[in-house]
């Protein structure tokens, strides 16, 4: 079974019909007993980073999300999901969940914000989360804050806007796309496919 984290701030519908058409079985998940009782996470999001963890700080999630990562379970974040994953965001001047080294920072105000339409996606290596999809593939993107590891290992791939930032990032079984592979045709699909049918 797939959890999906419910904190009132994920695309919560198209998430959940993606993985459902892919033949999985997705699980909505708003309380932290929950966590125990799926197998991998889907962690969406979208919106202020701010009062994203403030809900889930609210519902004890926060906490959770660690301890499900520390039992060994992969977890998967989307959009604002993903920026969460690292250390800090200049939204709301917020202190992420520190799961991967890095920050998330605003586009400069020179370009055109939110980022949004089909940008390509550079894969750093042989990433799973990559499995038979091309490099250089387009994935839906919109977002007005980009993200930037620490360290170069733990980004899988990277996108240009017009300056790089991390599109795919991942630390052992944690994996994050800033674009939403749920409206990103049959390759945004096949990303999640090869998340729930990781090993």
């Amino acid at each position: 079974m797939i959890g999906i984290i419910d904190y009132d701030a994920g695309n919560l519908h198209s998430v959940t019909n993606a993985v459902t058409h892919l033949g999985f079985k997705p699980r909505l998940i708003k309380r932290p007993e929950e966590m125990k009782e799926v197998e991998k996470i889907i962690f969406p999001g979208v919106g202020n980073a701010r009062k994203a963890v403030q809900s889930l700080q609210a519902e004890g999630m926060d906490k959770a999300i660690h301890e499900a990562i520390s039992d060994g379970k992969s977890l998967f974040g989307i959009c604002l999901g993903m920026q969460l994953l690292l250390d800090y965001s200049e939204e709301g001047d917020t202190n992420a969940l520190g799961i991967i080294g890095g920050s998330v920072r605003k586009f400069e105000h020179n370009l055109k914000v939110p980022h949004i339409g089909w940008n390509a996606v550079v894969q750093s290596g042989n990433h799973p989360l990559f499995d038979g999809v091309p490099n250089y593939t387009y994935f839906y993107f919109v977002h007005s804050y980009f993200a930037s590891t620490n360290e170069s290992q733990h980004t899988i791939g990277q996108t240009s806007y017009p300056d790089v930032f991390s599109s795919a990032i991942a630390k052992n079984k944690v994996s994050g796309v800033q674009f939403h592979p749920e409206k990103s045709g049959k390759y945004g699909l096949q990303i999640i496919h090869n998340f729930c049918s990781m090993k």
